[in-house]
């Protein structure tokens, strides 16, 4: 939550400090959001990896949320976009590194029976942060009279705080199987994962193709008649309602189980991409942001507790790698196959074709529950 606070407060002012501050293109902003990207998706599968092997989480996570806590100084220092473009690439490289031990340590420590809660939790409180993280940043900003580089300053109090509670309040699970002599997973052990995690990450792929970039729901605010200052407050809306839910869902699917709550999530998630798909005022846009929020809320935690559940006690930091390389790679082709069809056919066919990822998506989730039972 720390980190996202302070990660949010600088991603909701970079874009414009880029191009007003330093005089940088639209071109050059996407470029360094793409190198970003690519940077964490390359570090995730080998940081979880590395984790399995070492049989040590911690280790992994300080270094990961410690670059992302050293990027923030850099960037109100900076003076050029290539030192933005280096600050970038270190906060990215430390949120590749720390994900996947980050959510095998999750699993290690807690008990089945509470996992759904515990992954729940996790994506509850990264989503206080996405929606008190731009917040601050306007309350900031009007504090000080637009002074981007105080508001970059003081976003590095919370990363800092972050590394400081994995330092003092995170210890290693003892007795954890992972790192035992002769049963350290090596990159071969991917394809020893099992049928089951590999169709979960599959799975998780398609559903992540698509839901593309939040960019989007931005875009079509400004269609459907939003002013400018008030477009940002569409994420807060959409981060509060995913926050809310996340956690009673989590302890929902501890009882009655996950597959139930995967399915409601892809059907908010078609319903979401119906209505935005035809909304041209901003009560319609808001009820489709709603559906959003809730399809976030009951997707996101679930989906790591099904790798947690699936996935040998050995080859967690493996198998979470693999899925946010997955995951990364479907977020990548489903940005740019929504980007084209916003521009060649208009923001209609971008969510109705989300829309339908979403429904090919439900499928298959309903055939590995049926497989299952």
């Amino acid at each position: 939550m720390l980190m996202d606070i302070s990660s949010e407060m600088v991603q909701t002012l970079l874009p414009l400090y880029l191009v007003t501050g330093l005089g940088a293109s639209a071109i050059t902003v996407g470029l360094i959001e793409g190198l970003a990207v690519a940077t964490a998706m390359v570090t995730r599968l080998f940081a979880g990896v590395l984790s399995d092997w070492s049989g040590q989480r911690k280790p992994l996570i300080l270094l990961g949320y410690g670059l992302a806590a050293l990027s923030r100084p850099i960037v109100p220092l900076a003076d050029t976009v290539g030192w933005i473009a280096g600050a970038r690439f270190l906060d990215r490289v430390g949120k590749g590194i720390r994900s996947a031990p980050r959510d095998a340590l999750i699993a290690d420590v807690t008990p089945p029976e509470l996992r759904g809660a515990s992954f729940s939790l996790r994506k509850s409180l990264d989503t206080v942060g996405g929606f008190i993280g731009p917040l601050v940043a306007i309350a900031l900003m009007l504090l000080t009279g637009n002074n981007f580089s105080t508001v970059f300053w003081i976003a590095a109090i919370p990363a800092l705080i972050a590394v400081a509670v994995i330092v003092v309040g995170i210890q290693e699970p003892i007795g954890r199987s992972a790192g035992k002599g002769g049963e350290r997973p090596r990159l071969a052990a991917l394809i020893q994962l099992g049928p089951g995690v590999w169709a979960v990450i599959g799975l998780c792929a398609v559903l992540t193709f698509a839901r593309f970039s939040e960019a989007f729901l931005l875009l079509k605010a400004q269609q459907a008649g939003f002013a400018l200052a008030w477009i940002p407050l569409i994420l807060v809306l959409m981060h509060l309602v995913y926050g809310l839910t996340a956690y009673p869902v989590g302890v929902l699917s501890d009882r009655i189980g996950r597959n139930g709550m995967l399915a409601m999530s892809l059907v908010f998630l078609i319903g979401a991409d119906l209505v935005l798909a035809f909304a041209q005022t901003p009560a319609l846009l808001l009820a489709g942001i709603v559906l959003w929020g809730l399809h976030m809320g009951f997707s996101q935690g679930i989906l790591a507790t099904l790798i947690a559940d699936r996935a040998p006690a050995a080859a967690r930091g493996t198998a979470f790698g693999a899925l946010n390389l997955a995951t990364g790679l479907a977020v990548l082709a489903g940005n740019l196959i929504a980007g084209i069809l916003w521009e060649s056919y208009g923001a209609a066919a971008t969510f109705l074709n989300g829309a339908a990822f979403a429904a090919l998506a439900l499928i298959g989730f309903l055939l590995i529950g049926r497989r299952r039972h």
